[in-house]
């Protein structure tokens, strides 16, 4: 972060013959670079296509809906360019706001933190499985085996270290606080969520990353007993609740970019979702 009054403080402070050396320096990384072939230079740039970029997260505001009995954010201005010549501000955030990462110590004891996850795992092929025409008829369905299957029919076994993502629509929602959360008179939820044995599949019988969801959380707002959060959690895969867009992705062929801060000892944390694809 750099005021004007800085810049200016500096740019007085650098000598005629620091700034000789500087550009002698600047000369010569340009004339190193111009010596690189061209072919090279160019090869770097593709190594990822992003002809395709979609931003797969909400954004984070107060009034986001949130798990019943947890605190919305809170932002607190305490600067301004006006008044102080720059811009920032004070967040008070719950970890799991918004789009977000559960990581497996949300669940599990012991459980790696979203800080001490491998960098490597945020980035990953996707897989979209698609059940929003069961969720139209009913709004506890689940993503289940059959899904699964269904998925792979139509395009493989689901790729080495891949992210499965639940798309059920419920992110028309996400707007309107009751209508997400969807408490009955009784207080129990209803949202779509991953089966617990889909979740056991996933991690017994095929290589994944991670799921996703666009709903409140990995399992369906009715469960009690939370079993896709601690199969997944539990062997060590991530997941990700409230993600957005993902209608506007293929289902098969793109990849994930997680962007989660590196908080020490994290249960996990707010993220920026990117899916690219050539």
């Amino acid at each position: 972060m750099c005021s004007p009054r800085i810049m200016n403080f500096v740019n007085k402070e650098l000598s005629r013959r620091n700034l000789f050396k500087m550009a002698i320096v600047g000369s010569a990384a340009a004339a190193a670079a111009a010596s690189l072939p061209r072919a090279s230079a160019q090869a770097t740039m593709n190594q990822i296509d992003v002809s395709n970029v979609v931003d797969l997260s909400h954004r984070l505001h107060s009034g986001f809906p949130m798990w019943p009995g947890t605190a919305s954010p809170e932002k607190e201005t305490v600067v301004t360019v006006k008044d102080n010549g720059f811009y920032g501000n004070i967040w008070k955030i719950w970890e799991h706001t918004a789009t977000h990462l559960d990581a497996p110590a949300h669940f599990i004891e012991g459980g790696t933190t979203a800080d001490n996850i491998p960098i490597e795992n945020f980035i990953a092929p996707i897989a979209v499985i698609d059940i929003e025409k069961k969720v139209e008829d009913n709004a506890d369905a689940t993503l289940d085996i059959e899904d699964i299957a269904a998925w792979e029919s139509t395009n493989g076994l689901l790729p080495d270290r891949a992210v499965v993502m639940m798309y059920s629509g419920w992110e028309k929602r996400v707007n309107d606080a009751d209508a997400f959360i969807n408490t009955d008179s009784d207080e129990v939820m209803h949202f779509p969520g991953f089966n617990p044995e889909a979740a056991e599949f996933l991690v017994k019988e095929r290589n994944i990353t991670g799921i996703a969801v666009d709903t409140l959380s990995l399992d369906p707002g009715n469960s009690t007993t939370f079993g896709t959060h601690i199969a997944v959690l539990g062997a060590e895969k991530w997941g990700l609740e409230n993600v957005a867009n993902l209608k506007s992705i293929p289902e098969a062929g793109a990849t994930l970019i997680v962007g989660v801060l590196k908080n020490k000892d994290a249960s996990g944390g707010p993220v920026r979702l990117m899916a690219v694809w050539g």
